[in-house]
């Protein structure tokens, strides 16, 4: 079941996925109202959305230009929605409600250019653009869609597709803890009471598995991702305060956004183009020169986002590993192109040198350990080798000689991407590569015909219950090896997933 259900969220982004589900509970929220489920008003609910879609492109599309800037037009849409669902809707005769919906949707648009370092905005749009609202006009978030019981399976049901995408659960999990504990204990109620009350009677589900997991201002790293969650977990409660301060939902989201920048300075980065390599059969490796230095570390991904017409489903925003590493002159990215590509693929097969795009959101747990003593094997499956050529590379500059064997599978010889780096690593570092080719009737000499299986991995690395094993490639393939390697008898700590938004 999980199995189709990650088959077809591959088949989007991250940010369409979004969209398509807000745009779903609209939907829904809208029916409900015309048959007397819900007491919202379609009318007023489907001009509200207008309003809040009109204020939040023309709002965006004036600061683009005067910043200079790239728009994406799926993060205007998505904030319009997630606005809609949190503001009361209201009639075109509620003069107040037309000024807060507009003032809202403006400053959630305008935040992300004002409030920005580095090129990159700091809070979370709606919530900010909502808690100005109140402080403006006195007409808070009234957060609707969460304390209807009637939408809980219907945003549940969204906001754990959109969590299953990017895997974000660690997070989710310990806001949800944290925010149940603390509403027990300061509920003033019975615990069974609290939780119900927060569970059915609160925008949880809907923050949780929409607003608080948004990519470009959480933290990096898992760790501050979990602490970042309890943060706002914490303050989530509807009874924590400051004096005569109280927290509500949206703020407690604009502090945990402080924390997340804090923990894990963010900056967006504008690349140029200054060539490309050709890397195997219909793969192919950009070189780029970037406007300020690129803080990642080996076997990160990051966001890169090239605006294209017509974009389709995927988008034109996409999550890539650098295939490069940080000490490189450029910033590199290897893609494989299928058939039919992507648009953003055809967008990026016909870039020009001097033609640009932009990343942001480095992040990503799939990094070399410190504990340069600990013996690693990496398994890579096609174009999945993109993070280990950015940790060999990186090895390669530091003389970093830790004992690592990589196995890498493909259909055929032609396939095989990188090889020169590991080449070089076997000469300087003593790195051992086994090929694995499932296709290729006469495999040159030292590669090995078939796929690779447990068989294989105990002949060529006899102490693999050593070892901790580095898995990236596509999804199946993935699930495949981690489950033979538990069925090996090796730890779950010592197998490390490469997974990131939007992988396929």
């Amino acid at each position: 079941m999980l199995t189709a259900i990650d088959d077809l969220l591959n088949k989007v982004t991250m940010y369409r996925l979004v969209l398509y589900v807000l745009s779903a509970l609209l939907i829904v929220a809208a029916l409900f109202g015309f048959v007397g489920i819900l007491p919202t008003n379609p009318g007023d609910l489907a001009f509200s959305t207008a309003i809040l879609i009109g204020a939040s492109w023309v709002t965006n599309t004036l600061f683009a230009k005067i910043f200079h800037a790239a728009t994406n037009v799926e993060s205007v849409y998505i904030t319009a929605l997630i606005l809609a669902l949190i503001m009361a809707p209201i009639a075109p005769t509620s003069y107040l409600g037309v000024a807060a919906l507009v003032i809202a949707a403006a400053w959630a648009m305008a935040s992300k250019y004002l409030f920005a370092i580095n090129k990159k905005h700091l809070f979370n749009p709606a919530a900010f653009g909502v808690v100005f609202s109140a402080f403006v006009l006195g007409v808070p978030a009234t957060w609707w869609v969460g304390g209807t019981v009637a939408l809980l399976p219907f945003v549940a049901i969204g906001g754990f597709l959109i969590v299953r995408k990017i895997r974000r659960f660690d997070l989710v999990i310990a806001f949800g803890v944290v925010a149940l504990v603390t509403a027990v204990l300061t509920g003033g109620a019975s615990a069974g009471t609290s939780i119900l009350q927060t569970l059915l009677h609160s925008p949880i589900f809907f923050f949780a598995g929409v607003m608080l997991i948004e990519p470009l201002t959480i933290p990096s790293d898992r760790r501050h991702r979990i602490i970042y969650g309890a943060l706002v977990g914490f303050l989530f409660a509807p009874n924590i305060h400051i004096g005569s301060l109280y927290t509500t939902p949206e703020l407690a989201l604009l502090i945990g956004n402080l924390y997340a920048y804090l923990a894990s300075p963010k900056g967006r980065f504008m690349l140029e183009l200054v060539g490309r390599s050709h890397l195997s059969d219909n793969t192919y490796e950009f070189h780029f020169a970037s406007d300020g230095p690129v803080p990642f570390m080996p076997g990160q991904y990051i966001e890169w986002t090239l605006p294209h017409d017509n974009p389709d489903n995927r988008g034109n925003r996409r999550y890539f590993t650098i295939s490069s590493a940080p000490n490189d002159p450029v910033v590199s990215l290897g893609v494989k192109f299928y058939n039919p590509a992507s648009t953003f693929k055809r967008a990026l097969a016909q870039m020009q040198p001097h033609d640009t795009l932009s990343v942001s959101h480095i992040a990503g747990d799939f990094t070399l350990p410190r504990n340069k003593k600990r013996k690693l094997v990496f398994i890579a499956g096609g174009i999945g080798v993109t993070p280990f050529a950015s940790m060999v590379r990186h090895m390669l500059v530091q003389k970093d000689a830790r004992t690592a064997v990589l196995f890498y599978a493909n259909r055929t010889k032609n396939d095989i991407a990188y090889k020169e780096v590991f080449d070089q690593a076997a000469r300087e570092l003593g790195l051992k590569t086994i090929y694995a080719l499932s296709n290729e009737p006469a495999p040159p000499h030292g590669m090995y015909r078939g796929v690779i299986d447990a068989d294989l991995i105990r002949r060529e690395v006899p102490d693999f219950a050593e070892r901790t094993f580095y898995l990236s490639g596509p999804h199946g393939m993935v699930d495949s090896f981690k489950h033979a390697l538990r069925e090996m008898g090796v730890p779950r700590h010592r197998i490390k997933i490469d997974y990131f938004p939007g992988y396929a």
